[in-house]
């Protein structure tokens, strides 16, 4: 069954991409949604009958052999990997159904077939991501972590004729590369001190990483460390973190079912994804986890301040997917991997409604994407404004405080705002996310009241003849609407709250389920010294009984050290920290119906008394500028040297020089031995015979 899960989108898209002259425009649309479709009803099947505490693996085929590296193309079966394929599949076989309704008149190919290349390329892009989360080594994850690169890029810049689309590929490709290095990097050090890439393998031998030194860059590092920080710039790179962030909100030039597949629930995840799949090497790399808290912090925190400035409708959900990402890598750092993918899981469904949602805005507004020339959609676009509207509850955490009743962001988002407190002890990490989590709400309110409520701006024309999408568009909204709504209250206490349910959901071993109860009675302090005398004693044990089975991988899809109770410590936070998030949103929605609704006239106000911070906001603080600055401009200064005096001067003078100057002259020079007269050449003739017998008498003809 996940054989076919993950073979099925390729055979789409190579059918689709070939022979799409055989069986159509529509029939290419129909047969890789279709395909797409039936893979996402497996991965649901899968995902509710798997056992996790049984990891499976299911060999494809024999791969790679060289040396002492060998290594199978496998699938792996576990919690972790049924998750990824409910998200993938679910949100792409939805893109595909919307596809069909958002790319019917594309006018960027008037009377071209560009439908089943588009429809090719997606299913391509699902097939990669499949191979990415389906991975059982590192060398298969690279493949297709490569592989959704490509495909990113050729999406990405689908409008080829657009020279701004050409260069967001570009970008895309080349950024993503600089993540890529690291990523190799890392696989390269593990298998050097591992001797495998299998996950099993290094899995069981991360303790000893902990114990040893490595050098690079002329000193000596930490292997755990080292190796964990590599595969995070992996991750920083695919998941757009702070520094390697500049390639997402370009991205947008895509279309935008393109957006919503790529930024909302698959390429991006797949950095937080490695991360929790690399958990028993995290667990041991306490400086590399720390990194990831800070970078993960500061990125939705700089995102979050970026979005609340946008024009571009897409732009300001791409920044807010840049952010809800930092939150993901904030719960992965502080070692609460479930809580991560828990996020991972509620923000596919809600991030992709509102990309889609603003996708039908624009379709139905005839391409116009800046909000400014929006207004009073709300009784145009009834069924886009409603299930965007639900994707804005979500996303800004709208639900009853202390409870376990709200939409999906509600529970999930604060539920890593909880983790990041016990986790830093109410460091800077968690006022980040704290203040994040305000400026999301107001940024996500600020665009639905400049595109649904007040009075239409912009073209009059536009807004007479705006409409609601087709059916095949808004279906998806509904369905995504759904999971948007209820996924956080149904999966809260598998990823969070009950920890029995987590530890039986994730396949975790017992002996964890008794170390993290020994840590909720010391946390609540019930049993005082004796308490805590019995939990050194199970600790002690614990110890030696990991140290017994270091030759053996972990069970379970995460794995949690001795000393983490992160998830234990986070149930019993202050009651102020729970309701951090909801106090926030609701500073965010009050600031944002004061300036859109009661006082519109109040934003242009403050962004002229206030002209040096708008400016740069808006200008993303300046990253692009200065990576322009310090990395394009001298790359272009090199490649003018080399071009203009390296192939120009040396390369082409020198081959120019023989060939206009030296060899026409020694041409010259010979042509006036061509005099045409017999009697030269017989006197040239008795010269060099003359020189002949001089040479060998001089010589006496020896050798």
């Amino acid at each position: 069954m996940v054989t076919i899960i993950l073979f099925a989108p390729l055979i789409g898209a190579i059918i689709a991409g070939f022979g799409h002259r055989i069986i159509g425009d529509k029939g290419a649309q129909v047969l890789t949604t279709g395909l797409l479709f039936l893979a996402a009803l497996l991965s649901w099947i899968v995902f509710l009958t798997h056992d996790p505490a049984n990891t499976e693996h299911v060999q494809i085929l024999r791969w790679v052999e060289s040396g002492t590296l060998s290594t199978d193309w496998s699938i792996r079966l576990d919690r972790l990997t049924s998750i990824m394929l409910i998200v993938v599949t679910t949100v792409s076989s939805l893109v595909h159904l919307y596809s069909m309704g958002y790319m019917a008149h594309d006018p960027q190919f008037e009377g071209e077939s560009y439908r089943p290349r588009f429809f090719a390329y997606l299913s391509f892009f699902t097939f990669a991501m499949l191979m990415l989360v389906t991975s059982d080594n590192l060398l298969q994850m690279f493949f297709g972590w490569e592989g959704v690169g490509v495909a990113s890029y050729l999406l990405i810049g689908f409008y080829y004729r657009k020279p701004s689309a050409n260069a967001a590929a570009i970008k895309a490709f080349v950024v993503n590369r600089v993540g890529d290095f690291g990523f190799a990097l890392g696989i390269f050090g593990l298998f050097f001190l591992t001797d495998s890439i299998r996950f099993d393998e290094v899995f069981a031998a991360a303790p000893g990483l902990a114990e040893t030194s490595i050098t690079f860059l002329w000193r000596e590092w930490n292997a755990a460390n080292l190796i964990a920080f590599l595969l995070f710039v992996g991750a920083m790179g695919k998941s757009a973190q702070l520094f390697l962030h500049t390639w997402l909100p370009d991205a947008m030039e895509g279309p935008t079912p393109v957006s919503a597949l790529i930024h909302a629930a698959t390429m991006v995840t797949a950095g937080v994804f490695l991360v929790c799949r690399m958990s028993p090497v995290m667990e041991y790399a306490p400086a590399a986890t720390n990194f990831i808290v800070y970078i993960g912090a500061f990125t939705a925190f700089f995102a979050a301040t970026v979005g609340l400035v946008q024009n571009d409708i897409k732009r300001v959900i791409a920044y807010s997917t840049c952010s809800q990402l930092g939150y993901m890598f904030v719960a992965a750092g502080v070692g609460a991997y479930p809580v991560a993918m828990f996020h991972l899981l509620t923000h596919a469904f809600f991030k992709a409604m509102l990309f889609l949602g603003a996708g039908s805005v624009i379709h139905g507004m005839h391409h116009e994407q800046d909000m400014r020339n929006y207004g009073g959609l709300r009784t145009k676009l009834p069924l886009t404004f409603w299930a965007m509207l639900i994707g804005t509850l979500a996303i800004t955490g709208v639900g009853i405080p202390l409870t376990a009743i709200g939409f999906a962001g509600f529970l999930s988002k604060d539920a890593i705002i909880e983790v990041a407190f016990a986790g830093t002890n109410g460091g800077v990490a968690f006022w980040l996310l704290v203040i994040a989590a305000l400026f999301t709400s107001f940024y996500s309110w600020r665009l639905m009241f400049l595109t649904f409520w007040g009075k239409p701006r912009g073209d009059k024309h536009t807004h007479d003849h705006a409409h609601e999408s087709p059916a095949v568009m808004t279906i998806p909204l509904g369905v995504l609407a759904i999971g948007a709504v209820f996924s956080g209250m149904v999966f809260y206490n598998s990823f969070f709250y009950d920890h029995d349910r987590m530890n039986a959901f994730f396949g975790l071993p017992e002996h964890h389920a008794e170390a993290t109860e020994h840590g909720e009675e010391a946390a609540a302090g019930d049993h005082g010294e004796e308490a805590a005398t019995d939990d050194a004693a199970h600790g002690d044990e614990a110890t030696d009984h990991a140290m017994a089975d270091s030759h053996a991988a972990p069970q379970g899809a995460v794995y949690f050290g001795l000393d983490n109770t992160v998830i234990d410590d986070a149930h019993h936070v202050p009651t102020w920290v729970k309701i951090s998030p909801f106090i926030a949103m609701l500073l965010g929605l009050a600031t944002a119906y004061w300036f859109y609704i009661v006082n519109p006239s109040l934003p242009k106000r403050l962004a002229a008394t206030q002209p040096h911070l708008y400016q740069f906001l808006l200008n993303k603080w300046y990253f692009d500028e200065i990576y322009d600055f310090l990395f394009v401009r001298p790359a272009k200064a090199i490649g003018r040297f080399l071009w203009k005096r390296g192939d120009g001067a040396t390369i082409d003078g020198a081959i120019n020089g023989v060939s206009m100057g030296i060899i026409p002259f020694f041409t010259r020079l010979a042509g006036r031995w061509q005099s045409g007269y017999l009697f030269t050449y017989a006197f040239a003739m008795v010269l060099g015979i003359v020189a002949f017998v001089t040479l060998m008498t001089l010589t006496g003809g020896a050798n």
